[in-house]
C-alpha cells in the first residue's frame, strides 16, 4: 500500500519530524533570547497585518542562504546549527515546509509557529 499523497499528507509527514511551537511560547522564547523569529511572509501581507516587532524578516525565497551558519549570504544570527530558529508564516502551513528545509540544512532546532502570524495577532501578542 503506498503512502498517502498531496499537501495536506506531506504537511503531516513535515510535522512528525519536529515539535512546532504555539504563540505564546514563542513570544516567550523570543523574549528570553532562547529563539529567533524568522518571519517569512510576503511584503503585502507585512504590509497589511504589521509585523512581530524583533522578528527577522527573510524572504521565503532566500530563507536557507540567510540560515545556513556557514553559507556566504547569512546573517549576523545565524550563528550555528544549533540556533532554534521559529519559522513565521501567515497561517502555519508554509512555515512548516520552510521548518523541514532547515531540518535538511542541518538547523536541527527549527521549528514554526502554529497558526502562524494570524495566531499570533488572536493571542494578543505584539504587532508594530
Amino acid at each position: 500500500m503506498s503512502e498517502p499523497t498531496g499537501i495536506d499528507a506531506l504537511l503531516d509527514r513535515v510535522r512528525q519530524g519536529y515539535e512546532r511551537i504555539e504563540p505564546r511560547a514563542a513570544y516567550d522564547a523570543a523574549a528570553a533570547g532562547e529563539a529567533l523569529l524568522v518571519d517569512i511572509r510576503y511584503a503585502a501581507l507585512r504590509e497589511a497585518d504589521g509585523l512581530i516587532p524583533g522578528a527577522v524578516v527573510i524572504e521565503r525565497n532566500e530563507l536557507e542562504w540567510r540560515l545556513d551558519p556557514h553559507g556566504s549570504h547569512r546573517i549576523p544570527e545565524a550563528t550555528g546549527h544549533d540556533l532554534r530558529v521559529v519559522v513565521v508564516c501567515n497561517e502555519g502551513y508554509a512555515s512548516s515546509l520552510a521548518a523541514e528545509s532547515l531540518h535538511r540544512l542541518g538547523l536541527y532546532r527549527a521549528t514554526d509557529l502554529v497558526g502562524g502570524f494570524q495566531a499570533w495577532r488572536a493571542a494578543g501578542l505584539p504587532v508594530a
